[in-house]
Protein backbone atom coordinates (compact mmCIF):
# COMPACT_ATOMS: atom_id res chain seq x y z
CA UNK A 1 0.00 0.00 0.00
CA UNK A 2 1.00 3.89 -0.79
CA UNK A 3 1.84 5.77 2.35
CA UNK A 4 -1.08 7.77 3.61
CA UNK A 5 -0.76 11.85 3.39
CA UNK A 6 -2.73 14.19 5.51
CA UNK A 7 -3.10 16.04 2.45
CA UNK A 8 -1.69 15.94 -0.60
CA UNK A 9 0.55 18.74 -1.89
CA UNK A 10 0.15 20.66 -5.28
CA UNK A 11 2.78 18.80 -6.94
CA UNK A 12 1.16 15.36 -6.43
CA UNK A 13 -2.09 16.68 -7.44
CA UNK A 14 -0.94 17.63 -10.82
CA UNK A 15 1.40 14.36 -11.49
CA UNK A 16 -1.65 12.48 -10.30
CA UNK A 17 -4.14 13.92 -12.89
CA UNK A 18 -1.00 13.69 -15.47
CA UNK A 19 -0.53 9.73 -15.13
CA UNK A 20 -4.50 9.38 -15.58
CA UNK A 21 -4.04 11.49 -18.60
CA UNK A 22 -1.17 8.92 -19.47
CA UNK A 23 -2.68 6.02 -18.64
CA UNK A 24 -6.15 6.85 -20.67
CA UNK A 25 -4.23 8.06 -23.67
CA UNK A 26 -2.67 4.29 -23.57
CA UNK A 27 -5.96 2.95 -23.70
CA UNK A 28 -5.67 1.46 -20.45
CA UNK A 29 -8.52 0.75 -17.49
CA UNK A 30 -7.45 1.28 -14.11
CA UNK A 31 -8.05 -2.30 -13.39
CA UNK A 32 -5.27 -2.77 -16.39
CA UNK A 33 -3.06 -0.72 -14.74
CA UNK A 34 -3.51 -2.05 -11.09
CA UNK A 35 -2.54 -6.03 -13.10
CA UNK A 36 0.58 -4.58 -14.04
CA UNK A 37 1.42 -3.49 -10.03
CA UNK A 38 0.04 -6.57 -8.95
CA UNK A 39 -2.20 -4.38 -6.85
CA UNK A 40 -5.89 -3.80 -6.25
CA UNK A 41 -7.25 -1.26 -8.46
CA UNK A 42 -8.21 1.28 -5.63
CA UNK A 43 -4.59 1.83 -5.48
CA UNK A 44 -4.15 3.02 -9.14
CA UNK A 45 -6.97 5.58 -8.19
CA UNK A 46 -5.65 6.91 -5.26
CA UNK A 47 -2.50 7.72 -6.77
CA UNK A 48 -4.49 9.42 -9.76
CA UNK A 49 -6.15 11.26 -7.39
CA UNK A 50 -3.81 12.05 -4.93
CA UNK A 51 -4.86 10.73 -2.19
CA UNK A 52 -1.77 8.94 -0.57
CA UNK A 53 2.14 10.05 -2.00
CA UNK A 54 3.34 8.88 -5.40
CA UNK A 55 5.09 5.35 -4.92
CA UNK A 56 8.42 5.99 -7.04
CA UNK A 57 9.02 2.20 -7.97
CA UNK A 58 4.94 2.09 -8.81
CA UNK A 59 5.44 4.92 -11.14
CA UNK A 60 8.35 4.08 -12.70
CA UNK A 61 6.76 0.44 -13.88
CA UNK A 62 3.47 2.10 -14.69
CA UNK A 63 4.95 5.09 -17.25
CA UNK A 64 6.68 2.02 -18.79
CA UNK A 65 3.30 0.26 -19.29
CA UNK A 66 2.28 3.44 -20.47
CA UNK A 67 5.12 3.41 -23.36
CA UNK A 68 6.64 6.82 -21.81
CA UNK A 69 9.73 7.00 -22.86
CA UNK A 70 13.28 6.85 -20.26
CA UNK A 71 14.02 10.68 -20.60
CA UNK A 72 10.51 11.74 -19.69
CA UNK A 73 10.27 8.44 -16.94
CA UNK A 74 13.71 10.47 -15.41
CA UNK A 75 12.09 13.63 -15.40
CA UNK A 76 8.46 12.78 -14.21
CA UNK A 77 9.98 10.63 -11.22
CA UNK A 78 12.77 13.59 -9.98
CA UNK A 79 8.98 15.56 -9.89
CA UNK A 80 7.17 12.88 -8.35
CA UNK A 81 10.51 12.77 -5.59
CA UNK A 82 9.74 16.33 -4.68
CA UNK A 83 6.33 16.69 -4.71
CA UNK A 84 7.10 13.96 -2.34
CA UNK A 85 8.15 16.27 0.42
CA UNK A 86 6.53 17.61 3.24
CA UNK A 87 5.79 21.42 3.26
CA UNK A 88 6.72 23.81 5.60
CA UNK A 89 3.10 23.73 7.22
CA UNK A 90 3.66 20.19 8.30
CA UNK A 91 5.14 21.49 11.08
CA UNK A 92 2.53 22.76 12.20
CA UNK A 93 0.76 19.90 12.16
CA UNK A 94 -0.52 19.92 15.69
CA UNK A 95 -3.17 22.36 14.90
CA UNK A 96 -3.26 22.32 11.04
CA UNK A 97 -6.56 20.10 10.07
CA UNK A 98 -6.22 17.94 7.26
CA UNK A 99 -8.94 19.89 5.26
CA UNK A 100 -6.56 23.03 5.41
CA UNK A 101 -3.13 21.51 4.66
CA UNK A 102 -4.23 21.39 0.69
CA UNK A 103 -5.15 24.84 1.47
CA UNK A 104 -2.21 25.91 2.45
CA UNK A 105 -0.42 23.94 -0.50
CA UNK A 106 -2.81 25.86 -3.27
CA UNK A 107 -1.74 29.10 -2.06
CA UNK A 108 2.18 28.28 -2.37
CA UNK A 109 1.27 27.17 -5.78
CA UNK A 110 -0.85 29.62 -6.90
CA UNK A 111 -0.34 32.45 -9.93
CA UNK A 112 -3.76 34.34 -8.85
CA UNK A 113 -6.22 34.14 -5.75
CA UNK A 114 -9.59 36.17 -6.31
CA UNK A 115 -11.56 35.66 -2.88
CA UNK A 116 -14.95 37.20 -1.16
CA UNK A 117 -14.52 37.70 2.57
CA UNK A 118 -17.69 38.41 4.69
CA UNK A 119 -16.70 38.10 7.80
CA UNK A 120 -13.15 38.81 8.68
CA UNK A 121 -10.03 40.33 6.98
CA UNK A 122 -8.43 36.84 5.15
CA UNK A 123 -5.59 35.79 6.40
CA UNK A 124 -3.21 36.51 4.20
CA UNK A 125 -3.85 40.49 5.05
CA UNK A 126 -3.81 40.24 9.21
CA UNK A 127 -1.89 41.45 12.04
CA UNK A 128 -0.95 39.76 14.85
CA UNK A 129 -3.14 41.19 17.10
CA UNK A 130 -6.22 41.05 14.73
CA UNK A 131 -5.61 37.20 14.29
CA UNK A 132 -5.39 36.48 17.73
CA UNK A 133 -8.50 38.18 18.42
CA UNK A 134 -10.22 36.47 15.56
CA UNK A 135 -8.64 33.38 16.70
CA UNK A 136 -9.50 33.40 20.36
CA UNK A 137 -13.26 34.47 19.82
CA UNK A 138 -13.71 31.10 18.15
CA UNK A 139 -13.71 27.70 18.41
CA UNK A 140 -9.87 27.49 18.32
CA UNK A 141 -9.88 29.69 21.37
CA UNK A 142 -11.48 26.67 23.83
CA UNK A 143 -8.34 25.29 22.74
CA UNK A 144 -6.05 27.48 25.18
CA UNK A 145 -3.61 30.37 24.21
CA UNK A 146 -0.67 27.61 23.32
CA UNK A 147 -2.81 26.27 20.80
CA UNK A 148 -3.84 30.07 19.61
CA UNK A 149 -0.35 30.85 19.45
CA UNK A 150 0.56 27.99 16.96
CA UNK A 151 -2.41 29.30 15.10
CA UNK A 152 -1.40 33.04 14.65
CA UNK A 153 2.50 31.83 14.02
CA UNK A 154 0.76 29.60 11.21
CA UNK A 155 -1.15 32.40 9.66
CA UNK A 156 1.91 35.15 9.60
CA UNK A 157 4.72 32.22 8.48
CA UNK A 158 1.74 32.34 5.70
CA UNK A 159 2.02 35.85 4.81
CA UNK A 160 5.88 35.23 3.69
CA UNK A 161 4.13 34.46 0.49
CA UNK A 162 3.31 37.87 -0.95
CA UNK A 163 6.78 39.50 0.26
CA UNK A 164 8.20 36.32 -2.53
CA UNK A 165 9.69 38.08 -5.78
CA UNK A 166 7.48 35.59 -7.90
CA UNK A 167 4.23 36.49 -5.24
CA UNK A 168 0.56 35.59 -6.21
CA UNK A 169 -1.64 38.25 -7.34
CA UNK A 170 -3.84 38.39 -4.50
CA UNK A 171 -7.25 39.87 -5.73
CA UNK A 172 -9.68 40.30 -2.23
CA UNK A 173 -13.61 41.55 -1.99
CA UNK A 174 -14.64 42.55 1.67
CA UNK A 175 -17.74 43.19 2.66
CA UNK A 176 -18.00 46.28 4.62
CA UNK A 177 -18.85 44.05 7.29
CA UNK A 178 -15.58 43.34 7.69
CA UNK A 179 -15.03 46.82 8.64
CA UNK A 180 -17.49 47.60 11.02
CA UNK A 181 -17.38 44.95 13.29
CA UNK A 182 -14.84 45.29 16.01
CA UNK A 183 -12.64 41.78 16.82
CA UNK A 184 -11.26 43.64 20.35
CA UNK A 185 -12.54 45.88 23.11
CA UNK A 186 -9.43 47.70 21.89
CA UNK A 187 -9.58 49.98 19.09
CA UNK A 188 -5.84 49.67 18.51
CA UNK A 189 -6.48 46.32 17.05
CA UNK A 190 -8.66 47.43 14.27
CA UNK A 191 -6.47 50.86 13.39
CA UNK A 192 -3.13 48.83 13.05
CA UNK A 193 -5.52 46.02 10.63
CA UNK A 194 -6.91 49.14 8.95
CA UNK A 195 -3.27 50.88 8.76
CA UNK A 196 -1.93 47.22 7.15
CA UNK A 197 -5.03 47.16 4.63
CA UNK A 198 -3.92 50.42 3.61
CA UNK A 199 -0.32 49.39 2.81
CA UNK A 200 -1.25 46.73 0.83
CA UNK A 201 -3.34 48.78 -1.11
CA UNK A 202 0.13 50.33 -2.58
CA UNK A 203 1.37 46.95 -3.31
CA UNK A 204 1.55 45.88 -6.99
CA UNK A 205 0.27 42.64 -6.84
CA UNK A 206 -2.33 43.13 -4.17
CA UNK A 207 -5.66 44.25 -5.04
CA UNK A 208 -8.55 45.25 -2.29
CA UNK A 209 -12.05 46.04 -3.15
CA UNK A 210 -14.98 47.16 -0.41
CA UNK A 211 -18.18 45.70 -0.89
CA UNK A 212 -20.30 48.74 0.54
CA UNK A 213 -23.46 48.73 2.30
CA UNK A 214 -24.58 51.29 0.28
CA UNK A 215 -25.01 49.09 -3.30
CA UNK A 216 -27.25 46.42 -1.86
CA UNK A 217 -26.96 42.61 -2.30
CA UNK A 218 -24.64 40.87 -4.92
CA UNK A 219 -25.00 37.27 -5.33
CA UNK A 220 -22.04 35.96 -3.62
CA UNK A 221 -23.26 37.04 0.03
CA UNK A 222 -23.58 33.39 0.92
CA UNK A 223 -20.41 32.29 2.16
CA UNK A 224 -16.31 33.07 1.73
CA UNK A 225 -14.53 31.38 -1.02
CA UNK A 226 -11.65 31.54 -2.93
CA UNK A 227 -10.65 30.33 -6.33
CA UNK A 228 -7.24 29.45 -7.23
CA UNK A 229 -5.60 29.94 -10.74
CA UNK A 230 -1.91 27.72 -11.29
CA UNK A 231 0.69 28.85 -13.86
CA UNK A 232 0.63 24.63 -14.38
CA UNK A 233 -1.83 23.68 -17.77
CA UNK A 234 -2.11 20.42 -16.04
CA UNK A 235 -3.94 21.96 -12.48
CA UNK A 236 -7.06 23.40 -13.40
CA UNK A 237 -8.91 26.43 -11.19
CA UNK A 238 -9.67 25.12 -8.15
CA UNK A 239 -12.68 26.95 -5.79
CA UNK A 240 -12.39 26.43 -1.85
CA UNK A 241 -15.03 27.45 0.74
CA UNK A 242 -15.09 26.66 3.54
CA UNK A 243 -17.80 25.55 6.63
CA UNK A 244 -17.87 25.12 10.11
CA UNK A 245 -15.91 21.85 10.64
CA UNK A 246 -14.23 21.47 7.54
CA UNK A 247 -14.19 22.99 3.74
CA UNK A 248 -14.90 21.79 -0.02
CA UNK A 249 -12.68 22.00 -2.83
CA UNK A 250 -14.77 22.30 -6.08
CA UNK A 251 -12.73 21.93 -9.61
CA UNK A 252 -15.51 21.09 -12.16
CA UNK A 253 -16.12 23.69 -15.01
CA UNK A 254 -19.44 24.30 -14.23
CA UNK A 255 -19.03 25.35 -10.15
CA UNK A 256 -15.67 27.43 -11.29
CA UNK A 257 -17.56 29.27 -13.97
CA UNK A 258 -20.61 29.89 -11.52
CA UNK A 259 -17.95 31.17 -8.81
CA UNK A 260 -15.83 32.99 -11.70
CA UNK A 261 -19.32 34.77 -12.66
CA UNK A 262 -20.43 35.92 -9.10
CA UNK A 263 -15.94 37.26 -8.76
CA UNK A 264 -16.61 39.33 -12.34
CA UNK A 265 -20.21 40.61 -11.15
CA UNK A 266 -19.06 41.55 -7.40
CA UNK A 267 -15.81 43.31 -8.45
CA UNK A 268 -17.98 45.17 -11.17
CA UNK A 269 -20.11 46.68 -8.46
CA UNK A 270 -17.73 46.79 -5.55
CA UNK A 271 -15.65 50.31 -4.43
CA UNK A 272 -13.14 51.04 -7.25
CA UNK A 273 -9.21 50.39 -5.34
CA UNK A 274 -9.23 54.53 -4.94
CA UNK A 275 -12.86 54.43 -3.48
CA UNK A 276 -11.35 51.73 -1.16
CA UNK A 277 -8.63 53.53 0.08
CA UNK A 278 -10.98 56.56 0.70
CA UNK A 279 -13.36 53.98 3.16
CA UNK A 280 -10.25 52.41 4.74
CA UNK A 281 -9.48 55.65 6.14
CA UNK A 282 -12.51 56.92 6.87
CA UNK A 283 -13.09 53.54 9.17
CA UNK A 284 -9.62 54.14 10.37
CA UNK A 285 -10.39 57.53 12.15
CA UNK A 286 -13.86 55.60 13.54
CA UNK A 287 -11.39 53.44 15.72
Amino acid sequence: MSERRPAPTVGQVVLGRRLQELREAAGLRREEAAKVLRVAPATVRRMETAEVSLRIPYVQILLTAYGVGEQEVKAFVALAEEANLPGWWQRYHDVLPDWFSLYVSLEGAARMMRSYEPHFVPGLLQTEGYARAVLESGTIGNAGKEAVERHVALRMERQRLLDRADAPHLWVVMDETVLRRPVSNDGGVMREQIDRLLEFTGRERVTLQIAEFADGPHPGTYAPFTLFRFAEPELPDMVFTEYLTGALYLDSRSEISAHLEVLDHMTARAASTRRTGTILREYRDRY
